[in-house]
Order: structure tokens, then sequence, then C-alpha cells
């Protein structure tokens, strides 16, 4: 497994990391779900994602069990903080982030998180507080790098700027990046590559539609995400990736997929990682026979012809606005 340093002072992550934001403790029973950790072990795997609100603290629980019996220093485990605050006042303050840190390390059963980034922005908390409950934690031992995961380009700036001044390393962004949506291109990459803050993104298959088991005009199979995970319906609705059309499009690159000789998990995969700004890549699994099969993806290079198909094929269902960055989106006011 290939692996790079995470922006300029983070720690070194694999290529492909492993998260469990609908699978343990919700899509998955936890033997499954260990199961899966443990692919990803031996599929060379270093670095694992979850958060404290996935499944209310119980997709932890089953992280730490399932690498409970690692070398500590042999794993990166990441992890978040923030979201599910309802967007009431306390989201990111200092002693919020005090008592979930220390909750996250006793659910991990471990002493120290290699990242812990921020869940969403909070607009409650000023942002010189959020950055001191990170600085906190960096000067106790408990966290070595400081992340956030979808904020717009203002919201990295400034608290690069922060963490600076308060000697944080902040070093990471966790973005949704697929062939499908591609709002950070505009905006938030160019905003971090001068910051030195790396891209450590999820959904690389677009929950599971880019993997093309969603056909147009079909019922959710059943076992998928979209059915067994909860959850997963609501949040792929919400990209609108499950539209007919999208759909329809997505099955024609079946054959730009066969004529590389990968699967479309496979060229999904390879097309986020070939993004030069892109460090790690956060991929879920069902099963552990998944986990392999989209790994050979970092195995391919891909031919500048086969991603302007791609980009023909797939035309105006790509999504780009920068205003869809999810914290900008929630942000917005509720139409009546």
């Amino acid at each position: 497994m290939d692996c790079r340093r995470l922006g300029e002072a983070g720690p070194v992550v694999s290529r492909v990391a492993f998260g469990n934001s609908l699978t343990a403790g919700n899509q998955l029973a936890d033997d499954s779900a260990v199961a899966c950790v443990r692919a990803a072990l031996e599929a060379g795997i270093t670095t694992f994602d979850t958060a404290d609100v996935y499944s209310d603290g119980r997709a932890e629980e089953v992280l730490g069990a399932a690498l409970s019996t690692v070398p500590r220093d042999r794993v990166v485990i990441c992890t978040k903080v923030g979201r599910g605050a309802g967007g009431g006042a306390g989201g990111l303050a200092p002693e919020r982030i005090r008592s979930c840190l220390d909750a996250s390390l006793k659910r991990l059963g471990t002493d120290y998180l290699d990242l812990y980034q921020a869940h969403l922005y909070d607009d409650a908390t000023p942002l010189e507080e959020t950055m001191r409950g990170f600085a906190e934690a960096v000067a106790a031992g408990k966290v070595r790098a400081v992340g956030v995961s979808e904020w717009a380009a203002d919201e990295l700036a400034e608290g690069a700027r922060l963490a600076r001044e308060m000697g944080v390393p902040l070093v990471s962004n966790q973005p949704q990046y697929n062939m499908l949506w591609r709002v950070i291109e505009r905006e938030v990459i160019p905003a971090c590559e001068p910051l030195g803050i790396g891209q450590v993104v999820w959904s690389p298959l677009a929950g599971g539609v880019l993997s093309g088991k969603y056909r147009p005009g079909a019922a959710l199979p059943e076992g998928s995400r979209a059915v067994a995970a909860k959850g997963g319906d609501n949040s792929l609705r919400r990209w609108k990736f499950l539209q007919d059309d999208t759909l329809e499009r997505v099955q024609r690159l079946r054959p730009l997929a066969a004529e590389a000789g990968l699967t479309l998990p496979q060229l999904a995969l390879a097309w986020t990682l070939h993004h030069p700004t892109v460090t790690s890549a956060v991929i879920g699994a069902s099963s552990p026979a998944q986990i392999a099969g989209n790994l050979k993806a970092l195995d391919v290079a891909l031919e500048p012809d086969l991603l302007v198909a791609v980009d023909e094929v797939l035309a105006d269902s790509v999504v780009r606005d920068p205003d869809l960055t999810l914290s900008r989106m929630l942000r917005r006011p509720r139409q009546a």
C-alpha cells in the first residue's frame, strides 16, 4: 500500500483509508464490521476513519475492538467531533471538544488520536474558541494533528491562520469528492494548497452509485447501502445521485472501465486518487471481498483520453457549485 504524508505536518496515511460511517453499528452486525476492518488491515490499509456521531458512538467502539490487537504505532486512527450538535451552541466549544475527545478515546481504546477532525463548521462558537480547544488537545498529547471536514474555503483559510498562531498542526480537510461531486475543485482545493492542507476525501464511489449497482428505473437492490443502512437512502437522495439520468450515465461508464481493464468501482476510485491533491480516499465496505477488489485501482494510471471520455459521458450530471460545500448548505435558511 502506497502511503503519503498528510499535509505538511500530518501523519503518514495509506492512499486508501477505511471508514465506517454507515456500516459499523448500522448496516452491519458487529462481527461483519470487524471482519471488514481485518480485511482492510490484510490489504495494507493503515488508516481508519470514523466519528463520534456515527451510530451514536457505536462505530468508534467497533473500530476500537477490531484494532485492539494491532500495535498502536502501526495504524492511523482518525475521528471527528462536532456534528450532531443540532447547530446549537457548544458544538465545537472547547469544553465540548474536551469531553467528546475523552469519550472517543475511551470508545476507541487508545490514549491518543493521530487525527482529530472538526465535523462541519460551528457558527455558534467563535472560531478562536474552537481552535483553542484543539490546541489544548494537542498540548495534552491526546491529539497528534487536527483536520476539518466539509469546511468552505474562507473557513479553511481563517482556521489555518488561527492554527498557525496557536501552534496547532491543521493538516487536512475531509470533503466529499468523486466523479459526480466536484464542488471542492473551484475554491476549496486552491485555498488548501498554499496552506499545506491535504485532502482525505470521502465517498469516492458516491455512496455506491458509481459501482453501477443502482439501475435507472429499477427498485433499490436489497442489502445495498440505500436500503440496509439507516440514513443511506436519505444521503444519496440529498446529493441527487439516484436520479434516473445520473444512473443511466453511470451505466454508460461500464465500457470505458472495461476497456481500461477495470470494474466500475475500480474506475471511480482510481479517478478520485488521480487528483494530485487527494492524499487519501476513504472507502467503506459491507463485505471483506469488496475491499480487495476495489484496491486494484491503486495499480492504475488513467490515460488522459479516458478522463476526457468520463467527463463527456457524465456531462451535466457532475455537480461543481462550491456553494454546495456542506458547511454552506447547512447554513442556508430553509425554504418555507
